[in-house]
């Protein structure tokens, strides 16, 4: 396929950038700062600012595009249009945890111990994810990582849920890069979850 990666250099976009490349994916790099892609035989970079506009040029003609990006930093409000713009339907976004439901029964935002410094921006991830359940013409899917979304290794390894948070034996809430980027390429090959949210974790 020919896919759209609004985020690439990114912790989980230059990890996602692997993965598909590995599998034979030709990816465009979407980005503030082209120089910053690796280069690659299978990696077009193209530098964009945050409009609507500009964005939706740069994703027009691909198979699928993925976004990978701080919601404080780009705007759902500018995004999930420019992507409607572009004519690409297939819509895969690297969510948050978030907006998924804790141990405490309400989403993890809206626990009085969520940590007052992620509340911003995960608070945008969850109106994004409303967002897109109002938005007709897209194929979205909404990937959420586990609470400990971190670097580590490809395992191949994890489990899958839908709106709560995931935990192990041990009572994390964890998972990688390196595998969430497996669960993203994964569904743009095989879509199991179009229209709807899901988790990962080990």
């Amino acid at each position: 396929m020919r896919i759209a990666l609004v985020g690439a250099t990114g912790q989980a976009g230059s990890r996602i950038l692997k993965e598909l490349t590995d599998r034979g994916h030709n990816v465009t790099g979407i980005v503030r700062n082209p120089d910053k892609v690796p280069t690659g035989e299978l990696v077009t970079a193209v530098g964009t600012d945050s409009s609507r506009a500009s964005l939706a040029n740069a994703i027009k003609g691909h198979d699928a595009v993925v976004t990978s990006v701080r919601f404080l930093d780009l705007d759902p409000d500018i995004l999930v249009p420019a992507v409607i713009d572009s004519g690409v339907k297939r819509y895969v976004i690297v969510g948050g945890a978030g907006s998924l439901i804790g141990p405490s029964g309400v989403p993890e935002v809206d626990d009085p111990n969520f940590p007052p410094a992620f509340r911003p921006n995960s608070a945008r991830g969850a109106y994004m994810l409303d967002l897109l359940k109002q938005t007709e013409g897209l194929d979205w899917t909404y990937i959420s990582p586990s609470r400990m979304f971190v670097a580590g290794e490809r395992t191949g390894t994890f489990r899958y849920g839908k709106d709560h948070l995931l935990f192990n034996e041990a009572g994390d809430s964890r998972i990688s890069f390196e595998d969430f980027a497996i669960a993203v390429a994964d569904e743009l090959e095989a879509p199991k979850y179009v229209g709807q949210r899901f988790t990962i974790g080990y």
